[in-house]
């Protein structure tokens, strides 16, 4: 499965790259349709003897969350399990996202202030955070507890970023978008960090598909795209690296978008 998101991008890329120059690279536009999407990603490894609490300890969370997301401050929550374990990652994680860095900021003093943060669970835990900004993303309304999370870096060649996202709207996110719309994806973006904490010349992109059924769809779209464009991949080295690509593979336990 992660040879087949990896030549999704061979495919869209190249086919894109035939449709647009190269751009050096910049910083990301300020003039892109949608306005900016602010992500709070918190990751965990936690012992294993400590999975269930840890469970416990965010279903324990779950309705001051939702309280922020019924007023506005946020768009959206979650929380993942970890599937493709790798030692010393991450096993479980969760996100908040909001319009604005202050509505984001706002969220985070309160984690952090949360008689929660210095639980026993937490302590015991190796941790990660990760502050992103989309303006590629569209999500469905609604709570969901189904949903299976898969997510991809990718490395820009030097001298080869799309400042602009046109590559990426025109392809990979018009293929997202289809695939949204009809229902097999919960939610979909393409993220560059805000406060780099990684490779600066990376991306991710985040796919919440419609349970197992949704993943099947979303690779049936994917051999569709390479039988429509097989001769697309000889340029995908003008784009992206084609060394450094990783996936993991989450069950998404909940998540809430306004």
């Amino acid at each position: 499965m992660y040879r087949k998101v990896a030549r999704f991008f061979l495919v869209v890329c190249a086919f894109a790259a035939s449709i647009y120059p190269v751009r050096p690279a910049s910083a990301q536009s300020t003039t892109a349709e949608k306005p900016p999407l602010y992500t709070y990603v918190s990751e965990w490894t936690v012992p294993r003897a400590m999975w269930a609490d840890y469970q416990k300890m965010t279903a324990g969370e779950m309705d001051g969350m939702n309280k922020l997301v019924a007023d506005g401050t946020l768009i959206s929550f979650g929380s993942f399990t970890v599937l493709n374990h790798q030692e010393g990652l991450p096993t479980h994680g969760s996100w908040f996202q909001a319009g604005s860095m202050a509505n984001l900021l706002k969220v985070l003093e309160g984690v952090r202030t949360a008689p929660t943060a210095t639980s026993e669970v937490l302590a015991a835990s190796k941790h990660w955070d990760y502050i992103l900004e989309s303006h590629i993303y569209n999500a469905r309304s609604g709570t969901f507890k189904n949903g299976y999370l898969r997510v991809g870096h990718w490395k820009y060649k030097a001298g080869s970023n799309d400042p602009d996202g046109k590559i990426m709207k025109a392809t990979a996110g018009a293929l997202l978008e289809k695939l949204q719309t009809d229902g097999a994806l919960y939610s979909y973006q393409f993220d560059e960090e805000v406060v780099h904490s990684s490779d600066p010349d990376g991306f991710y992109m985040a796919v919440i598909t419609n349970g197992p059924e949704g993943l099947d769809k979303f690779n049936a779209a994917l051999e569709e795209s390479e039988k429509k464009d097989p001769g697309g991949m000889a340029g995908f080295g003008s784009l992206l690296e084609d060394q450094g690509h990783r996936d993991t593979l989450s069950r998404v336990d909940i998540m809430n978008h306004k």
